[in-house]
């Protein structure tokens, strides 16, 4: 083992999955406090207790290690906007996020799919962080899946299964979007070209088969976009991906800009490609469910 490089220390972590919560409490003056956090963990059942780590350079930091009440609020697929509100807005967030509160007054997100109340136990200086233990003095649950992170980005495992329920007649394929310095890894073939992709047997466990095939060239993210391109009779899924430094994928790397300016295999990749380098300009992606012709989608980053 070598002394950590932060960047790469921060992508090693990334490797972990997690869910997302927001931790609220409030101010002296009674005005609401939230932020979004993914370092969170249950700790004891008896007593009951969990922990969220707070980074120091929060501008509220010193106000949550030493309230003496706060709350966590596990989201839930389909919550990223709320998320993103807590991660970045300067201005009123919870004037933008629908809320109850605790016995203790604490905001509690609506919509979330765990929701816990605490008394703050002990704050224990750890490093550019303080972790938060708190004991847990009142909960909520209901049935569904939490909001994903993992590398950087939001996953909704539910909403990608249901997705990939495949008309076992449909040829099942697989490809990436692979990034790398601006660029994205496209494919030419005789109709026009098409990120790097596969065909798969039966539709199984597609982000791990693809992780397969790839071997190790990129670093795999959200499901992008899941379809059936009914005029080649394909079920088509396709994941956003960074290239790694042992990437060996053939193609050709085109500027994200050009991508407008190409010819593609099929109008449908074509819409895909011209889709993604419209998102990546704001980085705003979303997960298109549906067919060629149309479909929803659901924000994923």
């Amino acid at each position: 083992m070598t002394p950590a490089n932060p960047s790469a220390l921060r992508d090693a972590f990334g490797g972990f999955m997690t869910g997302v919560t927001v931790v609220t409490t409030r101010e002296p003056d009674g005005a609401p406090l939230g932020f979004t956090a993914n370092s969170f963990s249950s700790v004891s059942l008896d007593p009951p207790m969990l922990l969220v780590c707070v980074g120091r350079s929060l501008s509220s930091h010193d106000i949550f290690a030493t309230c003496t009440h706060f709350a966590v609020s596990v989201l839930a697929e389909g919550q990223e906007g709320v998320s993103n509100v807590f991660a970045s807005f300067k201005g009123d967030r919870f004037a933008q996020i629908a809320h109850g509160a605790d016995a203790n007054g604490i905001p509690l997100i609506d919509g979330a799919v765990a929701q816990f109340s605490c008394r703050r136990a002990q704050s224990i200086p750890a490093g550019d962080h303080t972790i938060l233990l708190g004991q847990v003095t009142g909960f909520t649950h209901r049935d569904g899946l939490g909001l994903g992170y993992a590398r950087g980005q939001y996953f909704s495992l539910g909403l990608e299964r249901a997705a990939m329920v495949v008309d076992s007649t449909r040829r099942i394929v697989a490809a990436a979007l692979v990034e790398q310095d601006g660029h994205i890894l496209l494919e030419e073939t005789p109709g026009g070209m098409r990120p790097p992709q596969f065909e798969f047997e039966a539709p199984g466990n597609l982000r791990a088969a693809m992780e397969a095939r790839l071997a190790g060239s990129v670093r795999l993210g959200s499901a992008y976009s899941i379809f059936d391109d009914r005029p080649t009779n394909t079920h088509y899924t396709c994941f956003l991906a960074q290239a790694t430094q042992d990437c060996t994928l053939e193609g050709r790397l085109v500027p994200i800009g050009d991508i407008t300016g190409l010819t593609f295999e099929t109008p449908a990749i074509a819409a895909l490609c011209k889709r993604f380098a419209l998102e990546h300009s704001t980085r705003d992606f979303t997960l298109y469910v549906g067919d060629e012709a149309s479909g929803d989608r659901h924000e994923i980053r």
